[in-house]
């Protein structure tokens, strides 16, 4: 399908969500300047400016480490992650709640010794990471005209702090989350607007996704976001492929340290079809928690040596 979910990167999956889901935050991002109790006149050219601040930050983006947690119908691992310039880097460290075996861990050393190795693999990694973020950018700029937001209320956001990922074996570090405890929200709704054209296969999700958004008010940035399909998607007329209504998502983002903002929960739950025959089916439930700066000049080679010496918390 042409529907970007969480992609499975190689043996390994790192666990970074697809395109889709990243314009999703970004819908909870730039919503607010539409629907706002001081709302100006030209709604749309205020989102538009949105989104061109929510490129500026992840253009300044610095590189962390963290841990993933992630559940589907095939697996359930722990994983550290580091980013890098060259893209991320993986250890599988944990497996149905329990560390890796001898083999398991052995296994996951001579992975990373031939990524070191062979830069390559690395770099169509890479490739692939920034399609995903060429596509992101695209659709960003669909977002002025895709949707009616609707202002709802100013509400607690409820959410603090970051979770703590358990590394299987390893004592848990205390969470690092710094939303304020008070922190205040735009609580807003979404719908799809229903004379707007998809222009291409990829934008045609946002035609049948509605839900609601939380911003924190200081810092214009999500807190969480609950979306739903209210209608079935069907992309290339269906012969491509589908999904069905009723599919849900659920993301939650923290502020981690001074400025940057990261996504720290998410639940996918997904049904369709396929080239008209295969059944898709997408439950997915993640969480990313112990986030710390890498230090600069950290590239994926250090990264894999961090990795396979175990060094816990920043390299």
């Amino acid at each position: 399908m042409f529907l970007q979910l969480p992609r499975q990167h190689d043996a390994l999956p790192l666990g970074r969500i697809g395109a889709i889901v990243w314009v999703l935050l970004a819908v909870a991002a730039v919503g607010w300047g539409q629907n706002a109790a001081a709302a100006p006149v030209d709604p749309a050219g205020v989102v538009r400016r949105a989104v061109a601040s929510r490129l500026a930050a992840d253009a300044a983006h610095q590189p962390v480490r963290f841990v993933l947690h992630k559940q589907d119908e095939r697996r359930n691992i722990t994983q550290e992650i580091i980013e890098t310039p060259q893209g991320d880097v993986a250890l599988l460290v944990g497996v149905n709640g329990g560390p890796l075996s001898a083999n398991g861990r052995a296994a996951e050393r001579a992975r990373l010794e031939t990524l070191d190795a062979h830069p390559e693999n690395q770099e169509h990694r890479h490739r692939r990471e920034q399609e995903d973020s060429s596509r992101v950018t695209n659709l960003l700029g669909l977002l002025p005209d895709a949707f009616v937001y609707h202002y709802d209320s100013t509400v607690a956001c409820n959410v603090t702090t970051q979770p703590v990922v358990p590394v299987p074996g390893v004592a848990a570090a205390p969470s690092s989350g710094v939303t304020p405890a008070n922190a205040q929200c735009y609580h807003m709704t979404f719908m799809p607007k229903k004379d707007w054209d998809p222009p291409n296969l990829e934008a045609k999700i946002f035609k049948g996704m509605a839900g609601e958004i939380w911003i924190e008010t200081a810092n214009v940035r999500l807190c969480r976001l609950k979306g739903h399909l209210i209608d079935d998607v069907d992309f290339g007329w269906g012969i491509v492929g589908r999904l069905d209504k009723g599919g849900t998502v659920y993301l939650e983002q923290t502020r981690i340290g001074d400025t940057d903002w990261e996504l720290t929960r998410m639940k996918l739950n997904f049904t369709g079809r396929a080239l008209m025959v295969k059944e898709l089916s997408y439950r997915i439930n993640e969480e990313m928690g112990q986030y710390t700066p890498v230090p600069a000049g950290t590239d994926y080679h250090k990264a894999i040596k961090v990795l396979e010496a175990g060094q816990p918390g920043a390299p």
